[in-house]
């Protein structure tokens, strides 16, 4: 009996042999997708250039957020809104974020876009605690400046706080955050008693000084935040019996003595007084 065979399949590489395309077909495809991507790209710089500059995507209203204690609205318009420039789509948010924060008494601001045509800015005012001049070797070298809740300096009218009653902070710079922290803790425990800081003074050296109402003067030393206040408490703790005691009021104290202090109270005198002609 005959037996037929199968008729044999072409190898699989040869059905998958690469097919190779003349130089020229090579180069015309080499130009089409080199001008179909610049037309792509020129189409997409266009459609840039129309959002930046078409009239349909003009700002038209500005919303400010926050609560503004110092009616910084007629601020704003004058210094920061000139400074913005653009459309919905080309304005630069960091850049209108430095015009906003660059008016007085705004501490930060956070600018966004609103769709179609609005910009939200949310701002954070300085809240004052505290006027700060920089001193250096116990003397002035700066003017004076405000410092906020966060113990920042910043710069703003001072006619804006002169009937709060600030204290005024006298110490070399960057030591802002220092005192203010300091004063806060002070001011309770002089607080407690019915006095206030009116000025507290760190030294080029780091020693530092109150001064109360009435011209009331309180040298506290060197040490860490905590060594002050405990000496500080100290010295509060037993004054108050003192001044009873001699029924006048204190003018100055030192408290820099390792066992104790040493007081000034006003008409009372420490110095023995001079001995009568032909005693012994």
């Amino acid at each position: 009996m005959a037996r037929l065979d199968r008729p044999r399949r072409p190898a699989a590489a040869a059905a998958h042999a690469p097919v190779h395309l003349p130089g020229d077909v090579r180069l015309m495809n080499a130009a089409t997708a080199f001008i179909v991507t610049g037309v792509a790209v020129a189409l997409l710089v266009s459609g840039v250039l129309w959002l930046t500059r078409a009239a349909t995507f003009t700002l038209r209203a500005i919303e400010v957020q926050g609560v503004l204690t110092r009616g910084q609205l007629p601020t704003l318009r004058t210094h920061a809104l000139p400074e913005l420039a653009g459309n919905f789509f080309s304005i630069d948010l960091h850049e209108a974020q430095k015009a906003f924060e660059s008016v007085p008494w705004v501490r930060r601001a956070v600018v966004r876009r609103v769709w179609p045509d609005r910009l939200v800015v949310q701002l954070e005012e300085h809240e004052a605690r505290a006027l700060f001049e920089t001193a250096e070797g116990g003397g002035d070298s700066g003017f004076t400046r405000l410092v906020n809740s966060f113990g920042e300096v910043f710069d703003a009218n001072l006619g804006d706080v002169e009937d709060e009653g600030l204290p005024l902070f006298s110490g070399p710079e960057g030591h802002a955050a220092e005192m203010l922290a300091l004063w806060q803790r002070l001011q309770e425990s002089f607080g407690a008693r019915g006095q206030r800081i009116e000025r507290l003074a760190l030294s080029g050296r780091g020693s530092w000084r109150a001064e109360l109402g009435k011209g009331v003067v309180v040298e506290m030393g060197r040490g860490s935040e905590a060594e002050v206040v405990d000496r500080t408490e100290r010295f509060l703790r037993t004054v108050g019996q003192l001044t009873a005691r001699y029924r006048q009021p204190l003018v100055f104290a030192d408290l820099r003595h390792a066992d104790g202090y040493a007081l000034r109270l006003r008409g009372v005198s420490t110095t023995a007084a001079a001995s009568a002609p032909g005693a012994k």
